[in-house]
C-alpha cells in the first residue's frame, strides 16, 4: 500500500546547515558513540585501560550537552534554518565548561570538590548548573525548567519546610556544588541510565527508522490486518506499538505513524476524534512496550540496580493486555457500525514484505534474544545494530552513501543530544533529595499519615504520578517519585517491581488523559477533530491501563512474578476480563452482537465493565480470592446481558 510508507522520511535537522555545521555534530555523534563502544567493549579491543566512570561521563556531557543549543531553539519562534550567535556562544561555553570538569575529574574525586570546592571550581559550579536548567528547558520546556531549578535549591530552606519535606540545609555554595561534583546529582542515575543503557537503544532504533525499519512494519501491519474489519485501526495500534519501541516518545510517535494511519481511518469510516483517540492509545502504549521502552525504564533499571532485561520482561503481560483490550475495542466498535476491512488489491503482499525486510524482523529476534536469554543488556542494541546493517546490505543489495552516513549520524545525533539535554538536569532533583535526606523523612510521615492502608498510598502514587506526569516528561516524573514515593510503597510490603511500574503506568497515563493529554492532542490535529473529544476517546480506549498497575501490585504474577501455573491462570482470565470490559465500553460482544440503546443498555454496559474488571483482578485483590472475584463478576455479567437483550427487544 503506497501510503503505508509515506509517513517515514528521513531528514537533516533544519538548523543543522551544511558546511562547519554539519561536520560538527558529525564529529561530537561520532566521537560520543565510538567513545560508548569502546568504553562497552575495551575487554576484546585493548583500549588500554578503562576510563574511570566520572571521566567517562563527564566526556560524554562534553559531547552530548553542547549540541543541545545547535539542535534546540531559545523560543518555538526562534530561528529554524540557522543557529544565532548567542546559540553558538552557548554551545562553546557548554563545551568549556564541561571540559574544564573533565580536566579536573581527578581533583574533584580526589580533593573532595562535591563538598569543599577550590573558588575557581564554585564559579565553574555555578555556571555549569545555569546551563544545566537552560538545557532542560530547551529539551524539556519551561515545567522542567521551573522545577528542576526550584527543586535543586530545595536544600538551601529544607529545614524551614514542613515536616512531610524538611530534612538537612545546605548553603548555596555547598548545594551547587553537591549538585555538579558529586556522583549523586547531575553524574547520577539519569547520566549512567543514559551512557550505559539508553544510549545504545537509541542507536538501534535511529538504525530502523533511517533505514526503512519503519515503512517495512507499517506495510507488515497493513498486510497481516488490513482486509479485516477494522482493519485501518487495527493497523494504527501494531504500527505504533512496533514504532514505539524505535522512537520511545508518545509525541513523536503519534506524529510518525498517524500522519499514515489516521487520515486512512478517516477515509473508512471512522469519526475524526475515534481516529485519533485510536492513534494517541496505541502511541502510549507502544512507549511501554518491550523489548525496547522508554527513557524512563532505562532509568528504573539503574535506580534499582536490575538488568534492563527484568524491566522488559515485567512489562510483557501489561503490555499484552494493554494492546489486546485496544485491539478487541476497535473490532467491537467496527462490528458496531458495519464497517468493512481495506480492498485487498490496496494492500501490500504479506510474502512480498517479508522478503523485502525479513531483516528487520530478524534484527529484533536477535535484540530480544541477547537481551533476554543472554542477559546482554547493554551489550545486545550495538550487537543487533551491526546485524541489521549488515543483513540489510546483504538482503537488499544495499550500497551505503556519504550522503546515508550522514543523515543517520545527524538524525541519531538530534535523539541522543535531546533526551540528554532531558536527562541530564533532571538529575539535579535527584541530587537535592538525597543530599537533604529527605527521602527517608518522606517515607516515614507518608507511613504515619495512611498507616498500613496500601490502597490509600497506592491512590495518593496514582494521584500524584499523573499530575507530575501533565507538568514534566515521564523520565522525571518517574525519577522523582522513584525517589520519594517508591521506598514508601515497598516498606508496606509491595514488590519492588510492582512499586516502580506502578509509578511508570501512572506517569505515561497524563498523555492521554484530560485536561492536558499531550499525545492525545497531538493526535487530534492530524484528525482535525476536536482535542478534548479526542482525549476522552483515548482514554476510553485505554482503560485497561488505568487498573492494571493497581492489579499487578496486588498480585505480581501479572507482571510474571511467580510459578508457571498462577501466572498463565491469572493471564488468562485476565484476557477474558479484558473482552467484557471492550464489550461493555464500545457496545457489542462477540457471540452476543450489539448491546442495544436507551437506559437500559447503559446500566447494562456498566455492569459489563465492572463484569469484567473482576475478572481482570487477580486473587489478592484488596484482599479478596479468586471465587470471590469470580462470583463478583458472573454477578454483575448476567444482568448486563439480561438488561441489553431488553435494550435490543
Amino acid at each position: 500500500m503506497d501510503e503505508a510508507g509515506q509517513g517515514e522520511h528521513t531528514r537533516i535537522p533544519p538548523r543543522i546547515t551544511p558546511g562547519v555545521m554539519t561536520a560538527l555534530v558529525i564529529v561530537v555523534t561520532g566521537a560520543a558513540i565510538i567513545l560508548s563502544v569502546l568504553r562497552l567493549f575495551h575487554p576484546y579491543i585493548k583500549l588500554g585501560g578503562l576510563l574511570e566512570a566520572t571521566h567517562f561521563f563527564y566526556l560524554l556531557a562534553m559531547l552530548m550537552l553542547p549540541p543541545v543549543f545547535l539542535f534546540l531553539p531559545a523560543r518555538k519562534d526562534g530561528p529554524r534554518d540557522r543557529v544565532p550567535w548567542y546559540d553558538l556562544s552557548l554551545f562553546v561555553l557548554t563545551f568549556v565548561c564541561m571540559f574544564f570538569y573533565l580536566w579536573n575529574a581527578h581533583h574533584i574525586h580526589v580533593d573532595g570538590w562535591d563538598f569543599d570546592p577550590p573558588g575557581f571550581a564554585l564559579g565553574a559550579a555555578i555556571l555549569g548548573w545555569l546551563l544545566l536548567l537552560e538545557i532542560g528547558r530547551r529539551a524539556g520546556g519551561l515545567p522542567i525548567f521551573l522545577i528542576t531549578g526550584v527543586v535543586s535549591l530545595y536544600p538551601l530552606i529544607a529545614d524551614d519546610l514542613p515536616a512531610l519535606i524538611d530534612g538537612h540545609t545546605y548553603d548555596f555554595a555547598g548545594a551547587i556544588s553537591f549538585h555538579i561534583y558529586s556522583v549523586e546529582s547531575f553524574l547520577g542515575p539519569t547520566m549512567r541510565a543514559y551512557g550505559e543503557l539508553a544510549f545504545g537503544y537509541l542507536i538501534f532504533g535511529a538504525a530502523l527508522q533511517h533505514s526503512g525499519g519503519g515503512r517495512f512494519f507499517l506495510d507488515l501491519a497493513y498486510a497481516l490486518l488490513g482486509k479485516g474489519r477494522g482493519g485501518p485501526a487495527k493497523v494504527a495500534v501494531v504500527a505504533s506499538g512496533l514504532m514505539g519501541s524505535m522512537s520511545g516518545s508518545v509525541v513523536s510517535n503519534v506524529l510518525t505513524t498517524g500522519s499514515v494511519t489516521v487520515p486512512v481511518m478517516r477515509r473508512t469510516g471512522f469519526h475524526a476524534a475515534y481516529a485519533g483517540g485510536v492513534e494517541a492509545a496505541a502511541s502510549t502504549g507502544g512507549v511501554l512496550m518491550p523489548p525496547v521502552m522508554g527513557a524512563a525504564a532505562f532509568v528504573m533499571a539503574s535506580i534499582m540496580g536490575v538488568r534492563y532485561a527484568d524491566i522488559a520482561a515485567a512489562a510483557v503481560i501489561p503490555s499484552l493486555l494493554y494492546f489486546f483490550g485496544l485491539f478487541v475495542q476497535i473490532d467491537s466498535y467496527a462490528a458496531r457500525h458495519n464497517m468493512a476491512g481495506l480492498a485487498p488489491d490496496l494492500l501490500p503482499r504479506i510474502g512480498n514484505t517479508l522478503r523485502g525486510g525479513w531483516h528487520y524482523l530478524f534484527s529484533f529476534i536477535v535484540l530480544m534474544l541477547l537481551l533476554l536469554v543472554l542477559g546482554w543488556q547493554q551489550s545486545a542494541p550495538y550487537w543487533a545494530t551491526l546485524v541489521l546493517l549488515i543483513s540489510q546490505a546483504w538482503a537488499q543489495k544495499t550500497k551505503y552513501r556519504w550522503r546515508d552516513f550522514q543523515v543517520f549520524i545527524l538524525g541519531t545525533g538530534e535523539q541522543l543530544v535531546t533526551l540528554a539535554g532531558l536527562l541530564a538536569p533532571v538529575g539535579l532533583i535527584i541530587g537535592a533529595l538525597m543530599m537533604t535526606g529527605m527521602i527517608g523523612n518522606f517515607t516515614y510521615d507518608m507511613l504515619s499519615v495512611a498507616g498500613d492502608n496500601v490502597l490509600i498510598l497506592l491512590i495518593l502514587g496514582a494521584v500524584t504520578s499523573f499530575i507530575l506526569g501533565i507538568g514534566m516528561t515521564v523520565a522525571a516524573a518517574y525519577l522523582f517519585l522513584a525517589i520519594t514515593l517508591a521506598p514508601t510503597l515497598i516498606a508496606v510490603g509491595i514488590e519492588p517491581m510492582a512499586a516502580h511500574m506502578f509509578i511508570l503506568y501512572w506517569g505515561m497515563l497524563s498523555y492521554i488523559t484530560p485536561p492536558v493529554a499531550i499525545g492525545a492532542f497531538a493526535a487530534a490535529g492530524l484528525a482535525n477533530a476536536p482535542p478534548m473529544r479526542t482525549a476522552v476517546e483515548a482514554m476510553r480506549l485505554g482503560t485497561v491501563i488505568y487498573f492494571i498497575p493497581f492489579f499487578f501490585v496486588f498480585n505480581p504474577a501479572l507482571l510474571g512474578m511467580g510459578n508457571v501455573e498462577e501466572v498463565m491462570s491469572v493471564t488468562l482470565t485476565a484476557l477474558l476480563g479484558v473482552v467484557v470490559v471492550a464489550s461493555g465500553l464500545q457496545g457489542h460482544l462477540v457471540l452476543f452482537g450489539g448491546l442495544g440503546r436507551g437506559a437500559f443498555a447503559l446500566v447494562g454496559r456498566f455492569l459489563m465493565v465492572g463484569a469484567g474488571l473482576s475478572l481482570v483482578a487477580p486473587a489478592g485483590t484488596l484482599g479478596l480470592s479468586g471465587w470471590v472475584l469470580l462470583l463478583a463478576a458472573l454477578g454483575l455479567f448476567l444482568p448486563a446481558l439480561l438488561l441489553c437483550r431488553l435494550a435490543r427487544n
